[in-house]
């Protein structure tokens, strides 16, 4: 003998059915279950690498911030540097030093050794 199907009416599907789970004990979803489960692996991947991708965003702004902090630490520092490099500048600090600026320049003294070994004759 041939199992006749049941044709019991099927319960209406309500929102309390979707927010309890109990639309997974249906015949139409018990049937394609493993159609279910790749959908929920592929999702559980997909928001995993969401995660990582947003955790490798964060990093690049981080390095994004730093970069932007030691390139203004850099310009101020070749600010300083031009300034201090000033011929003005420098007049300034002599004269709060006490220090006067020379006339002439230094001469360069130039001395040769015959040799170095220590035998002289």
């Amino acid at each position: 003998m041939a199992k006749r199907p049941t044709n019991r009416p099927q319960k209406k599907l309500t929102f309390i059915d979707i927010v309890k789970g109990n639309f997974l004990n249906r015949d139409e979803v018990t049937i394609h279950y493993r159609y279910f489960l790749l959908v929920f692996f592929l999702l559980m991947i997909m928001i995993y690498s969401n995660h990582l991708v947003s955790k490798k965003i964060e990093h690049v702004n981080v390095l994004k911030e730093q970069t932007e902090e030691f390139k203004s630490r850099n310009a101020f520092a070749q600010s300083r540097l031009i300034k201090v490099k000033l011929e003005s500048e420098l007049g300034k600090e002599m004269v709060q030093d006490s220090l006067l600026s020379l006339e002439n320049h230094p001469h360069k003294i130039l001395i040769k050794l015959d040799s170095l070994d220590g035998s002289t004759k």
